[in-house]
């Protein structure tokens, strides 16, 4: 899987770069190849990264159930 991401934002950054490439040299494409690249790195890489990286851990603790707001908390 690490693999993977890596072959992707490689890919996805060499698009981004054709695009603003190919937008210097006055291309009709460059702006084409510029939003496939930022959204295939928004709608694929980012959520293969953070599946990735969030993989088999516990995020219970991470959740807004376990916050005491002010009404709640004891005076003291």
């Amino acid at each position: 899987m690490k693999i993977l991401i890596k072959f992707l934002l490689f890919s996805f950054i060499s698009l981004v770069g054709i695009g603003t490439y190919l937008q210097s040299v006055k291309a009709e494409k460059g702006d084409f190849y510029v939003g496939i690249g930022v959204l295939l790195l928004a709608f694929v890489l980012l959520p293969l990264f953070v599946y990735h990286r969030y993989k088999g851990k516990d995020l219970s603790k991470y959740s807004f159930k376990n916050m005491q707001g002010p009404e709640d908390k004891e005076p003291s």
